[in-house]
This record gives C-alpha cells, structure tokens and sequence, in this order.
C-alpha cells in the first residue's frame, strides 16, 4: 500500500473539519425546530437573580434562544395574565385595583400556569423577578417538586451599587421584546432603534440615580435571605456582573457546564479510525 502523502492527510482534516460543522448545524436546527422536548433532568430550570443594571435583560434572552426555554419575567407575566383576563388575572387585577400586593400564591399559580400551557416552557424556564422573599422561594419549590421540575440553577448577576449608576442612568429598553441596550456601554446599531425590528427604543422614567439608590436598597434587604436560602440548597452559583457582556456570557456557560476545553469529539473519532491523528 502506498504511504499517506501530507497534502493527503491536510485534504482529510480539511473535510473532516467541514462534517463537525454540518453535523452541528443539523443539530442545532433539530434541536430548535424539530427535536422532542428534553426530559425533566435535561431541561433548563433556573432563577435569575441580581439589582436593576445588573444585566438580567441581556443575559436572559440570550440563556433563552441557546436553551430553547421560556423567558417568565414575573411582571410582564402578571401584565398578561390582566390582558388575557384569565381568571388569575382577573383576581390579580381586583387586589391591585384596591392597592393591594398579589399574593405569593396566585404568582405561583400563574408560573404554573405558564409552564402547563406555554410551549416554549417544553424545554425548561428562566424565572426573573420572583422569588423576592425565602416564603416565595419555599412555596415556589413546593410546586415545581409536585410538578417534578425542580430548580438547578439559582444565579445572582453580582456587581457593586456605585457600577449600576452609570449603567442606569444610560439605559435603553425596546418594550415589546425587552431588549436592552446602553447608550456607552451597549449601543444600538442605530440611534435609538432597536437592532432587530427596528423600533423605537425607550428610557424607563424611574433609571435615574436617587430611584435606583431606593431600588437597591430594597433589593438587597429582599434578597440576602434568598441567595442563602439558595446556598444552602446548593444550587446557587455568582457570577461577576462588572464585566463586559460577552465575558459575562462565557461565566454563565461555565456555571451551566457548557464552558468545555477545545472540540476534540467526532474530528478525533473519525481520524483514529482511519489511522490518523489529529
């Protein structure tokens, strides 16, 4: 047999490098498109937690479109429910309507809801906005273990009160997506639209420094007994909020088990078996 010439194994390497990227593309869109939905210890289910500015608006969409869950940011969930006017909705509207707090168990009732109903929950959900007290997170519990989806992730976007000013104060919301984009740190492609549909984006009334000083200060005294609680599950993870987003992307990839040294699967596998190496 004549010996494997170098330009022989170079055009070997070349295509297979070509088939890992298919093999992944077709994948992916199965995964999206097609695939069954995971089953309970495979699906995505996590809290998102961390002060206003911290980057959950960035971070989540993106933890969504990868892990092909449901976005439940409590307060636009609640908002909907009033629009759809289910019965939660209508109970919901009632307490508010008298300057009442919605109780902890029709927001735990509406999660639920959510993830019997919404299709996009198959895979799993990012939970944003609840829970704010331990009571919450205890009854939040109760009802994902009756509903065998119990939590595996409880993330806290961390970050210093003196960063978040700057990052408030400067940014900007597309309200029908709640995309956020910063006019220093994160600008949109365009001024003031947003980079997908074009829209006009907006700045909150209440991101400005002395709301936000309220803000924090709140959020803290609300939320310390929560990580703990999370803690002492062993589920939580803190994850380094002051860099820059795309650093703060692969510290979430980490946490989730995605962060993986390089690709050594199928390239491997199909060069050994033809008696090459990589």
């Amino acid at each position: 047999m004549a010996p494997i010439r170098d330009d022989t194994v170079t055009d070997l390497k070349d295509l297979v490098a070509k088939l890992e990227i298919r093999v992944r593309q077709l994948e992916d869109r199965l995964g999206r498109d097609g695939a069954k939905p995971r089953t309970p210890s495979q699906s995505m289910r996590m809290i998102l937690m961390g002060p206003p500015g911290a980057g959950k608006g960035t971070q989540a969409p993106k933890i969504k479109d990868k892990y092909c869950v449901c976005h439940l940011a409590t307060g636009d969930m609640l908002r909907a429910q009033v629009a759809k006017k289910t019965a939660l909705g209508r109970e919901a509207k009632k307490i508010m309507d008298q300057g009442g707090l919605v109780s902890d168990d029709i927001m735990v009732n509406m999660i639920k809801s959510e993830l019997a109903t919404n299709q996009e929950c198959a895979n799993g959900f990012i939970l944003d906005g609840f829970p704010r007290t331990v009571a919450q997170a205890e009854r939040l519990d109760q009802m994902l273990k009756e509903q065998q989806q119990p939590l595996k992730h409880a993330v806290e976007l961390q970050i210093d009160d003196s960063l978040l000013v700057a990052r408030v104060t400067g940014r900007l919301i597309h309200p029908a997506s709640g995309r956020t984009y910063h006019k220093i740190f994160n600008p949109p492609k365009e001024h003031m639209k947003d980079d997908v549909t074009g829209e006009h984006l907006i700045q909150r009334t209440d991101d400005n420094a002395e709301t936000l000083k309220k803000r924090l200060g709140t959020y803290h005294a609300q939320t310390a007994p929560v990580v703990s609680y999370y803690q002492k599950k062993g589920i939580w993870s803190g994850v380094d909020a002051s860099q820059e987003p795309g650093a703060v992307w692969k510290s979430l990839l980490g946490v989730f088990g995605e962060e993986k040294p390089a690709h050594t699967g199928m390239g491997s596998s199909i060069l050994s078996k033809i008696g090459l190496k990589s």
